[in-house]
């Protein structure tokens, strides 16, 4: 079975908006459907629900039907992808910049010879 690579952009697109980022903080853990989650902003229960739906799509959150309810849970495994790559950005600039370092240290060795 192959797996789909993430789609990235798609993540960190949906991530990219605070009221998200606030669902998707809210939703670990959380037994809040989306009428719950709603009660936390100052936006109509529609606009609520579009933020999830953009969440879902991205794959960060999921919903589960508990009888009448609809839960909303954080896909941690998703979030575990995103730090992944940022994780990735951070080694490759940390490199960088150690790189940098060194070589400004060279340079200033040689100035005083």
């Amino acid at each position: 079975m192959q797996i789909a690579p993430p789609n990235y952009d798609r993540m960190f697109g949906a991530l990219a908006d605070a009221t998200r980022r606030d669902i998707v903080r809210r939703a670990i853990g959380s037994d809040e459907g989306v009428a719950e989650l709603a009660e936390h902003y100052p936006m109509s229960f529609a606009a609520v629900q579009k933020h999830v739906a953009i969440l879902e799509r991205a794959g960060m959150i999921t919903k589960e039907r508990i009888g009448r309810r609809k839960v909303v849970r954080t896909n941690l495994e998703a979030l575990r992808i995103a730090r992944g790559l940022l994780d990735q950005y951070e080694e490759l600039w940390r490199g960088r910049i150690s790189r940098m370092t060194a070589l400004v240290a060279q340079d200033l060795r040689e100035e005083d010879k």
